[in-house]
């Protein structure tokens, strides 16, 4: 039997260095939120959430044409790790047997890359992450019984600590993961 992979796009934040919220910042007609929710959907995934939290109203409109549960983080502004404990508290609530975390700021993910991390992860039974920039990093997919240490996780801590801190985890080639949008200048190589 397949596993049951709760699929959460982190869509809380408030993009500081960015000046203003990248989950809608848009790219190819779409929010940055929405492309990246629609690639969850799209995957094998058994279930799509989207944690919210700063302009959670706006984010959660250009969601609402998806099948896509909103999660709200009332805590967003205390950094990332906030939204990654309300994800694994959600994943939980829908009796996952893993948790796929998902940026909104890589518009380069597509639904094969996450659907070879699931595969990944069915194959090995361990985290299976992306690897780009000679590290592990998100998009990944962390099993059940990482859940505890997913939700002590602080501050603007993401989850990256996890998959480098020496455990076994299968490594998902990603180059397209090196660009994210953070700055201006990276915002202007989208496509409106």
């Amino acid at each position: 039997m397949s596993p049951r992979v709760a699929g959460a796009v982190l869509a809380a934040g408030e993009s500081r260095r960015l000046g203003h919220p990248k989950q809608l910042a848009r790219h190819r007609g779409e929010t940055l939120a929405s492309l990246a929710a629609q690639c969850v959907v799209r995957s094998r995934a058994t279930h799509t959430g989207a944690v919210v939290g700063a302009r959670a109203d706006a984010v959660s409109a250009t969601l609402r044409h998806l099948p896509v549960e909103i999660v709200p983080n009332p805590d967003w502004a205390r950094g990332m790790a906030t939204s990654i404990r309300v994800a694994v508290a959600w994943a939980e609530q829908q009796h996952s047997d893993a948790l796929l975390l998902v940026l909104c700021d890589q518009p380069r993910l597509t639904t094969a890359h996450l659907d070879r991390l699931i595969s990944a992860f069915e194959r090995t039974g361990v985290p299976a992450a992306s690897y780009y920039a000679e590290k592990c990093a998100v998009p990944a997919l962390f099993p059940r019984a990482l859940f505890p240490a997913l939700a002590t996780l602080e501050g603007d801590s993401g989850a990256r600590r996890l998959l480098n801190d020496g455990r076994v985890v299968t490594q998902v080639p990603w180059p397209d993961g090196e660009f994210d949008v953070d700055t201006s200048d990276s915002e202007r190589e989208l496509t409106p």
